[in-house]
């Protein structure tokens, strides 16, 4: 009887993991491939050799490009390398990217950039905000843009206990943003557990200094994150949901849940055309050649760009897709005045004229 208990239990216990094995490889869409799709006027970016993991274009055309990021699970090309802040000036004729100088008594040794977010004061101040990552932690780095001399002063960094395993950001003032955590845990063993096992433990955090609290959870793994330019929803990518999820943003800063876009691929981060409203995203069609980066068999790119999410059957557009000889792993896509730039976790970033 022991025996047969003990056999029925290893039985039980190996269907779970079998179900959850092909559940896992469904999340990273894992036997995916898509057909190319390409754009006439485009150029790899010189100097950004090591990921643009996320890009936020400012009103006047400023790309600031964070650089370098060191993710569990990914490997990098620069796992000794800081990371870097990059500026490009998108009125140019031919726009190069340029590094950006982070004032003194910053820990950049540490320096681990992964999402950037702008903000301009009432007086013209920028600030951006960017997710760090200094030692397998999370916190917020809150600088000031100094346009003349292409310089970053580090006001401030910011630590909670709710900002456990920040991905990307949001800025609604010059000290509060909302946030995604995309796991519950941040040690690589326990987050490849959460995804495994599809546990919906992600969330959305919002910070301000008189107040922190989650106002979103549910997702598998929450994302990309951004605003409407009526400033009314919040989206939010949810990238092992495959969808984007639309929010409204209350007084309170509390959000509620409007409707959920279905996708079929791995949606990264999210760019909002001010003019439009349309939503750009960065995607992975198949996770987990992300993972494995095989020379051999390389992660390859896509940017969908949505139209009138709000609408009953928005329009959606592949906009760009490469099977990663020329851009691996793509993760953002920013739009400015017929400029399109597309960024990628440790890749390259390319640079395209519409």
């Amino acid at each position: 009887m022991g025996k047969l208990l003990a056999v029925a239990l290893f039985g039980i216990a190996a269907a779970l993991a079998a179900e959850r094995l092909l559940a896992f490889r469904s999340r990273l869409n894992a036997s995916r491939e898509i057909p190319p799709v390409s754009l006439p006027n485009c150029q790899l970016i010189k100097g950004i050799e090591t990921g643009s993991e996320d890009i936020d274009i400012l009103p006047n055309g400023l790309a600031f490009i964070s650089s370098g990021l060191k993710y569990p699970g990914i490997k990098s090309p620069a796992s000794d390398k800081p990371g870097e802040i990059f500026l490009m000036d998108l009125n140019e004729d031919n726009p190069r990217a340029v590094e950006l100088r982070i004032s003194r008594g910053f820990d950049l040794a540490s320096f681990n950039p992964h999402g950037i977010s702008t903000y301009i004061d009432k007086d013209d101040t920028v600030y951006l905000f960017v997710v760090n990552h200094p030692h397998q932690k999370s916190t917020v780095e809150l600088f000031k843009f100094v346009e003349d001399d292409s310089s970053l002063v580090h006001l401030k960094t910011i630590r909670h206990d709710l900002l456990t395993s920040v991905n990307d950001i949001v800025a609604m003032g010059p000290d509060s943003f909302y946030a995604t955590n995309d796991h519950y845990f941040y040690d690589f063993i326990f987050m490849f557990l959460e995804m495994f096992l599809g546990l919906t433990w992600s969330n959305v955090v919002y910070y301000s200094p008189k107040e922190v609290k989650e106002v979103a959870s549910g997702f598998y793994s929450a994302n990309g994150i951004n605003i409407s330019p009526d400033s009314k929803y919040i989206y939010v990518a949810d990238v092992l949901g495959h969808n984007v999820h639309v929010m409204e943003k209350h007084a309170n800063w509390n959000l509620t849940h409007v409707k959920t876009l279905q996708l079929d691929t791995l949606v990264d981060n999210l760019s909002i055309d001010p003019h439009t409203g349309d939503i750009w995203i960065g995607c992975h069609p198949n996770g987990m050649k992300l993972f494995y980066n095989d020379p051999e068999n390389l992660p390859a790119s896509e940017v969908l760009r949505i139209h009138n999410i709000l609408a009953e059957e928005p329009e959606v557009t592949r906009v760009y897709a490469d099977d990663g000889s020329v851009l691996q792993g793509s993760s953002v896509a920013s739009i400015y005045e017929g400029k399109l730039l597309i960024g990628t976790v440790f890749h390259r970033a390319l640079y395209c004229e519409l």
